[in-house]
């Protein structure tokens, strides 16, 4: 949404942001039993791929575990819809005098307390005009015509901003004013403990670390290919899938997803991992040697943050003293950042309190923290 000075009056947040402040409104309305009809419904703004769908996925898991309910997601994307796929299909009644609507598949939900449903509008300012009318009174009356949302039910609409080069129409102010409005950055830091909890690949995690910029980029209007979260997640399924090591072997797949330049420069930095040290031997405590050049540390960083996942509670006590002793020689804003990625993995966060090599670093660096 741009406004006439050019500038976005509307808080400019990253998705882990997003997901902590509306946990925080609906964990708030269930325990203070708050109907969520009664709360404005979020809309949020920003350009394809910046993880505004998965935001959504993550809130949901987060409201499960604050609110011990299950939380079912019904995404719909309204690009991809007509006024009858949300009004329903008209029907006579038995005396063939007045019509009645078939209720749609997406007002299909489980009206319990046990449950909390999020109904996602994504793509809202992409859709036809007339499907916007149609949400529309769903976002802000949580009914169209006779068929009304339960009262468990969340809303959330989103969609792309006029200056994103992507179809959007401009919303009308007076609808803006019902609604609250959030503009989702691509932000690096919330996108890595996204990828660390989610599985992404190392490689990616390391290149990405090493050149934070390749995550979101600005596509010129000729680009079909470029980088967001959402095509790096397109990547990580690739690789997931073939088992290829080397990323060269699939540079055409690669460059479909984010694009030529960005698949080389990908490519290209992915040979530093022939020569990085073995985790196995610094799992055992007899690797000392450790690489100096910066894109080096940053994919080595990956490797072992990877390595320590993959353990899971097979780690053990001394596997974790012996790469914290490895690490607390890094240059300092390398072992910083490895600490914190690994103190957000469960199994290693439980052991690293025990850990002397790492609580004796991060004691003696209290003020980089």
């Amino acid at each position: 949404m741009k406004m006439e000075n050019n500038r976005l009056n509307i808080p400019n947040v990253s998705v882990s942001e997003l997901v902590e402040q509306l946990g925080m409104l609906y964990k708030s309305a269930v325990d203070n039993r708050i109907p969520f009809r009664s709360l404005p419904t979020p809309f949020l703004w920003g350009p394809a791929g910046v993880g505004k769908s998965d935001g959504v996925k993550q809130l949901a898991k987060n409201l499960e575990k604050q609110t011990r309910k299950t939380v079912v997601v019904t995404d719909v994307r309204l690009l991809l819809f007509s006024p009858v796929d949300l009004r329903g299909v008209p029907v006579a009644d038995e005396a063939k005098r007045f019509t009645n609507w078939l209720k749609p598949r997406i007002f299909d939900m489980k009206d319990s307390k046990d449950f909390i449903n999020i109904l996602f509008l994504d793509e809202l300012s992409a859709a036809p005009q007339s499907v916007q009318a149609s949400a529309y009174q769903i976002t802000l009356d949580r009914r169209i015509g006779e068929h009304e949302l339960p009262e468990n039910c969340i809303v959330i609409a989103a969609g792309n901003r006029t200056t994103d080069q992507s179809v959007a129409y401009k919303m009308p102010k007076a609808l803006c004013n019902r609604l609250m409005h959030y503009n989702i950055r691509c932000d690096f830091g919330s996108w890595k403990s996204w990828a660390l909890e989610n599985g992404i690949n190392s490689k990616i995690i390391g290149y990405l670390s090493f050149d934070q910029s390749k995550l979101c980029c600005e596509p010129e209007s000729s680009d079909l290919a470029y980088a967001t979260p959402r095509s790096w997640t397109f990547v990580n399924s690739i690789l997931l899938a073939t088992g290829v090591e080397d990323p060269k072997e699939l540079h055409q797949m690669i460059s479909a997803c984010v694009g030529s330049e960005t698949a080389v420069a990908f490519e290209a930095w992915n040979k530093i991992y022939k020569s990085l040290p073995s985790t196995i031997d610094i799992f055992r405590g007899v690797c000392r040697e450790f690489p100096k050049t910066q894109d080096a540390l940053y994919a080595l960083n990956a490797s072992l943050v990877e390595a320590i996942k993959m353990k899971g509670e097979r780690l053990r006590l001394d596997e974790l003293e012996n790469i914290c002793a490895y690490v607390s020689r890094f240059p300092a804003d390398f072992a910083m950042a490895f600490f914190k990625d690994i103190s957000e993995i469960p199994e290693a966060k439980m052991l690293l309190m025990k850990c002397r090599s790492a609580q004796n670093w991060l004691a003696s660096n209290k003020k980089r923290l």
